[in-house]
């Protein structure tokens, strides 16, 4: 069984050949906030003084689990879906269609 993530990444390169604009650009912007999310917070050095020398801010990853990405997905969805009621709000009915696309072509791989 394949993760979500992994759904995503696949998803992307067939959504690039389709020319789906929406699509790419909501895969591409799950995809980051996945990344985004398993980056580990930097830490100053000591008293505040930035760090020194090859890789010495260089840290693993953190760990994602499947539950964390799905939440991470449907915050994206959420966010999209919000900003199409705010369009659809300001009478901008192109914009708004156009994140409604996206928030489908996320949803489509939650199910």
């Amino acid at each position: 069984m394949t993760t979500l993530q992994q759904r995503l990444r696949a998803a992307l390169p067939v959504a690039i050949k389709a020319r789906d604009k929406p699509a790419v650009s909501a895969l591409r912007s799950a995809l980051a906030a996945i990344e985004n999310a398993a980056a580990v917070p930097h830490r100053d050095g000591e008293f505040g003084l930035a760090t020194v020398g090859l890789g010495s801010t260089e840290v693993a990853r953190r760990d994602q689990d499947e539950t964390e990405i799905v939440r991470i997905v449907r915050a994206e969805i959420a966010d999209r879906l919000a900003a199409a009621d705010e369009y659809e709000r300001l009478n901008r009915a192109e914009p708004a269609e156009q994140k409604r696309v996206e928030a489908r072509a996320l949803q489509a791989h939650l199910d």
